[in-house]
């Protein structure tokens, strides 16, 4: 297993033995074995979501927890082939991507319509596939920031996936267009079958003031959140909260006093936890990003991003660049890592 406390550091007694302030662990819906069951049944997915939801929960390492690891590769896309795959080639072929996705232990892989397209006869009922639908494509000059369609839910029906993922820019010009693309998208994928992984991000470049970036807000992150469940998505990822007081800072919008004197502290699992409670309380999935690559302290990183989702009452952690941009081998030992935090049971929900 992996050294948790030794990869934590100077950390490892605020992070493990935390209580959560403010919205106790009782009042979420938590993740476990019967997840679907206890929560997802009663609401109005039709069986066939139910039974694709299931099979994520039932893949990989984590199988049977109700928890999950995810492998994205969509990077290609939304940065630039080069700038995701110089640092390892290999995952230019489709492939390499799936192999490493299956040999990690993942519970599903995301990526795009092309690169599952690419090898949807030979993986897609190896391992739940997962389509990214939109992307933000910069090679338009000058770059603008833009989530575009690249594809129609049926052609991930008809490679068969088991989901499909959106991204909505929040607080962007083009938000309200992107959430009613992405709210048919997701209504379609529904009735084919398939559940909806909505990837909540913020971008604005009004949201940092005086040095801080209130795009990881836990308020304004939180109500992105409340909003992509109210379209019905089956899991949200979203950016870990890092500060808090977006909407005052910001001065705009509506809030409350209490969400920062009551229900909330400046501590990382209670930043998330305000997360969670904007998910319906847990039931909708939280499932964190793995952020970018920066090199030796990758590990290290992820594994304390792990850590606070778990302890926040979090599903999941997604985890792309830091396990693809390196060798194999060592990609493999980093996704082995965060999904021994969810296996590992001395980890509690705070």
């Amino acid at each position: 297993m992996t050294d948790i406390e030794g990869l934590l550091g100077d950390e490892v007694n605020d992070l493990l033995t935390h209580t959560a302030q403010g919205i106790p662990k009782e009042d979420l819906a938590l993740p476990g074995r019967d997840f679907v069951d206890r929560v997802v049944a009663g609401t109005d997915r039709p069986p066939r979501v139910l039974r694709n939801l299931q099979s994520l929960f039932d893949q990989g390492r984590l199988a049977g927890t109700g928890y999950v690891s995810i492998l994205p590769v969509d990077q290609g896309i939304e940065h630039s082939a080069a700038s995701a795959f110089a640092a390892n080639p290999r995952y230019l072929d489709p492939k390499n991507i799936v192999e490493l996705a299956l040999n990690g232990g993942c519970n599903a892989v995301a990526s795009t319509l092309g690169v599952l397209g690419a090898v949807s006869r030979r993986y897609a009922h190896k391992i739940p596939f997962i389509v990214k639908l939109n992307h933000n494509e910069l090679l338009t000059y000058p770059n603008h920031y833009d989530q575009i369609m690249f594809g129609q839910v049926e052609q991930c029906f008809d490679l068969g996936a088991a989901g499909v993922g959106a991204t909505i820019y929040f607080g962007s010009e083009q938000s309200d267009r992107q959430l009613c693309e992405v709210s048919e998208v997701f209504g379609r994928a529904h009735e084919l079958g398939m559940f909806t992984v909505l990837w909540c991000y913020l971008r604005n470049s009004d949201f940092k003031k005086d040095g801080v970036d209130y795009s990881v807000s836990a308020d304004l992150t939180g109500q992105a959140n409340h909003l992509g469940v109210t379209i019905e998505a089956d899991i949200v990822k979203q950016k870990q909260a890092e500060n808090n007081g977006g909407y005052p800072a910001l001065n705009f919008g509506r809030t409350d006093s209490r969400v920062y004197d009551t229900l909330t502290t400046d501590h990382p699992i209670d930043l998330t936890r305000w997360q969670v409670a904007n998910c319906y309380m847990g039931r909708v999935g939280l499932i964190n990003s793995g952020g970018a690559s920066v090199g030796q302290g990758d590990l290290a990183q992820a594994v304390r991003t792990a850590v606070i989702n778990k302890r926040a009452g979090g599903t999941g952690l997604i985890t792309g660049r830091k396990s693809f941009q390196r060798p194999t081998d060592e990609g493999i030992t980093l996704l082995h890592a965060v999904q021994d935090i969810y296996l590992d049971e001395s980890v509690t929900v705070a």
